[in-house]
């Protein structure tokens, strides 16, 4: 039976994807039962939900001893699990993909985020994943960092659908939506289908939320202290309004003409982590059509639950969110730093939990040897 609050969030023009892949979700039908009853018509993964997958079960014994067996490296051993799970998983939404025209029905992966700060790497791995997952559905997630901004329009100029992640910030995503259209125009001129391309931009939310509310209550006056919990929210609603401006410019009906798709905005990081704040209030005040919301399992059940769609909370709100963000900068809130700080923060969390990866990695395969 499909959950009707998932289903009308749906009807609102939100994509729901599944932040999560695991081997045993794709053995035991447990996704495609999320896309029968919750209306899930993508995923997200990055390499902390690929180490904790590993941890648990026995899904991945088979292939670690085969790994084992033929003295794979740790690196290798990781690509060949990681674009296994999520072939498969573009093999489960291959309908979808189909049925949406190529918008929705995408997993993605991730390059290597040790490669952040490396542009010729970043679209080389781009590139190989691509071609290793061997799926039009795939998309591939390649960090907004200065070096990643290159390698993202060289990847979509070779014809990679990309899934660019780690956007915090209005002003980084204003140069992202640039280097898309740069990207799609290089790619008309390269010979590529730009109908076959799609890209999401990941803007993270509850991080914003996070760092700001801390800095909030180090100042600590009522004044600082009643503007918790909305930075997160205003600053998506900004880019919204960004987005909006971009794909409804001269430059991009061009790119239309020729069949290319809108990047549409991805609210990452969407799990409230703050108890005192709602547990669905990263979906419910993001609700607006042409975007996708990608959700860990806890805040997706949650909405089922008891998650209410009032409407577009989103379209015309870009004035009050400014307001939002001057009260901010009145009571001393330095939002440059708070980017700068986010993206590096968000890089180091992506290097630590690769590492994490490969050591739950090294470890299965050690233990296969003995």
């Amino acid at each position: 039976m499909t959950n009707e609050r998932l289903a009308d969030l749906a009807a609102a023009g939100v994509s729901i994807w599944l932040d999560d892949l695991s081997r045993e979700r794709l053995q035991s039908g447990n996704l495609q039962s999320l896309i029968t009853e919750d209306s899930v018509v993508g995923v997200t993964t990055n390499p902390t939900i690929f180490a904790a997958a590993l941890e648990n079960g026995q899904a991945y014994d088979k292939q670690v001893r085969e790994l084992a067996a033929r003295n794979a490296s740790v690196d290798d051993a990781v690509r060949e699990i990681t674009v296994a799970d999520v072939a498969h998983g573009c093999d489960v939404f291959r309908s979808t993909w189909e049925a949406t025209d190529g918008v929705d029905g995408r997993v993605s992966l991730e390059v290597d985020p040790r490669l952040a700060h490396d542009t010729d790497a970043t679209f080389a791995e781009a590139v190989d994943l691509w071609k290793a997952v061997d799926r039009p559905n795939l998309l591939v997630k390649i960090p907004a960092t200065e070096a990643g901004l290159p390698a993202i329009t060289r990847a979509l100029a070779e014809g990679v659908s990309v899934n660019v992640t780690l956007i915090f910030s209005v002003e980084r995503y204003e140069s992202e939506k640039n280097t898309y259209l740069d990207g799609v125009e290089q790619a008309a001129a390269n010979g590529v289908a730009v109908a076959s391309l799609t890209s999401v931009a990941s803007f993270f939310v509850s991080r914003v939320d996070s760092e700001i509310d801390k800095r909030l209550d180090a100042i600590g006056t009522d004044e600082a202290k009643a503007l918790k919990g909305k930075a997160g929210v205003a600053n998506s609603r900004l880019a919204y309004d960004a987005f909006q401006k971009v794909f409804t410019s001269d430059r991009w009906k061009a790119l239309e003409a020729k069949g290319a798709k809108p990047q549409r905005p991805l609210w990452a990081s969407t799990g409230v982590k703050n108890p005192e704040y709602s547990d669905t209030l990263y979906v419910t005040e993001l609700v607006v059509a042409d975007t996708v919301n990608t959700m860990p399992e806890k805040t997706m059940a949650a909405f089922a639950d008891h998650g209410e769609v009032a409407g577009d909370k989103v379209t015309g709100t870009g004035p009050a969110a400014q307001e939002v963000f001057d009260a901010l900068e009145r009571v001393g809130i330095d939002l440059t730093d708070v980017f700068l700080v986010l993206e590096d923060e968000g890089v180091e969390k992506f290097e630590k939990s690769w590492s994490e990866l490969q050591e739950s990695v090294q470890g299965q395969l050690d233990a296969a040897q003995k």
